[in-house]
């Protein structure tokens, strides 16, 4: 399988257990003691990191260091949007949609040397 996509299947998954990590105990842990939220924060980490350091490894081989940091920006907006509606129940606004064309520009960008070598 490409190395590209095998970085950004990792780095979504990655994602997933990242944004669970950072925000998933406002939810779930909101009545408990801080520490408790960062134990079980920390264990789901754990995940994200076994995932995204080897993705960023495999990543580094095809793309640049910056290509790399702006693909993972926009995987982080690609997961943090959903988990925000439907998992917090928050609203779908705008400014996601805003924020969301900014990084599609710098993706854009990081990327238009690579698309315009093939």
């Amino acid at each position: 399988m490409n190395k590209f996509i095998i970085t950004t299947l990792m780095l979504v998954s990655s994602n997933v257990f990242m944004t669970f990590a950072w925000y998933g105990h406002l939810k779930n842990y909101n009545g408990k003691p801080w520490i408790i939220a960062a134990i079980v924060s920390w264990g789901i980490a754990l995940f994200e990191y076994l995932l995204q350091v080897p993705a960023n490894r495999i990543g580094h081989q095809v793309m640049s260091l910056g290509q790399l940091k702006i693909l993972q920006e926009v995987i982080t907006l690609s997961v943090f949007v959903p988990f925000s509606v439907f998992y917090m129940r928050e609203g779908l606004r705008k400014d996601y949609l805003w924020a969301a064309l900014c990084i599609l520009a710098a993706a854009f960008f990081m990327f238009r040397g690579s698309l315009v070598k093939g």
